[in-house]
């Protein structure tokens, strides 16, 4: 952000969306239970719009989420498209390209409606806090008191959406509450850095 502004912001935000999906694909162990890869940078995300929000308006701040919305759509059909070549007789790739990048279209299905409603709600969120809230001192609340709910909506709607009928409710679960929990950890240890960049003097743009 110091070196970019907000279209560093911006960018961070487009890149962040592809690569948590194509992570998200992984599922590891966590605490003894499983959960999906990509939620730490997933997470990130939603420190930009707060960023976002805080320093330039909610309408910059919804410039980035329909950015990332734009540029996962533009990923998944450019990737679908490559699937589609015929490969050739020494090519060694395909099979694993396809393997990982085929279900991508069910993934990224459910982050965009998952990503829009969170996003937006995150946005509404932080604006209605900071009504009531204006402060710096309450930047905390804003930050946090959004998140947290938009995180549920988000948990929620991405994995019901990708994973119903595709792994065990058991699993499902686990991975559910466990992206929670990690969510809502990583939204907590996020706040020192949207009070940092509230005070950070960007380059000019």
């Amino acid at each position: 952000y110091k070196w970019f502004g907000r279209t560093g912001l911006y960018a961070w935000t487009a890149v962040a969306v592809i690569i948590a999906n194509i992570q998200v694909l992984k599922i590891v162990p966590l605490f003894g239970l499983v959960t999906a890869e990509g939620n730490i940078i997933y997470s990130s995300t939603f420190l930009a719009t707060d960023i976002l929000s805080e320093k330039y308006g909610k309408k910059e701040a919804r410039k980035a989420v329909w950015i990332g919305f734009f540029t996962l759509i533009s990923a998944t059909i450019l990737l679908q498209l490559t699937l589609l070549m015929t490969p050739h007789a020494s090519d060694t790739m395909s099979g694993p390209l396809s393997q990982v990048f085929s279900v991508l279209p069910r993934i990224a299905f459910a982050s965009l409606i998952a990503y829009l409603l969170s996003q937006l709600h995150d946005i509404w969120a932080f604006e209605a806090i900071r009504k009531r809230l204006p402060d710096d001192k309450w930047l905390w609340v804003r930050n946090n008191g959004s998140t947290v709910v938009s995180q549920l909506i988000d948990n929620t709607v991405f994995t019901l959406i990708a994973f119903w009928g595709v792994l065990p409710w058991g699993i499902i679960g686990q991975i559910f509450i466990t992206s929670y929990i990690l969510k809502f950890a990583i939204a907590a240890l996020d706040t020192p850095f949207i009070y940092l960049a509230k005070r950070m003097k960007p380059a000019p743009e």
